[in-house]
């Protein structure tokens, strides 16, 4: 990842504030790992969104739209509306929720499974090669804190 070390100072020559603000640092940090896997995502006929959703569905059990949404970092119309497209390509089924009727659960199909398998093992190749300056331990360290600082599991 590209370091802020070499970044250029302030007017004032003191170090700019977004260097060290942590928002911009994380948003620095996801921009450097995605970047160049972004042309692998694109390639296999898929945007980030699309890309973010299949990841997360690949794992997971039936879920609702809204809690996916959340996951995928997007509105919930948005999320809606792109899983009307992925449902019509195959990729994923919806179905209602058998406790609330008022509820859509999505699940990733066998074809979407297909898809979004070789971009996950791609995507976690890429990772690593991203990481190569951190020890194993500085990772699992680094995940750690992230996780607790989204309190994800």
């Amino acid at each position: 990842m590209r370091s802020t070390a070499n970044a250029v100072p302030a007017q004032d020559g003191s170090p700019r504030f977004v260097h060290d603000y942590l928002g911009y640092l994380l948003g620095q940090a996801n921009h450097a790992l995605f970047k160049d896997f972004e042309a692998v995502v694109r390639a296999a006929g898929l945007g980030s969104l699309e890309w973010r959703v299949l990841a997360t569905l690949s794992d997971q059990a039936p879920m609702p739209v809204g809690q996916l949404a959340q996951e995928v970092l997007s509105q919930q119309p948005t999320v809606t509306k792109l899983l009307q497209r992925l449902s019509a390509q195959g990729w994923v089924q919806l179905t209602d929720d058998p406790q609330d009727q008022r509820r859509t659960l999505v699940t990733i199909t066998a074809a979407g499974q297909k898809k979004i398998t070789p971009l996950m093992a791609q995507a976690s190749e890429h990772e690593k090669q991203t990481l190569t300056g951190l020890s194993a331990a500085e990772i699992q360290r680094l995940k750690a804190q992230l996780r607790a600082l989204t309190h994800t599991r």
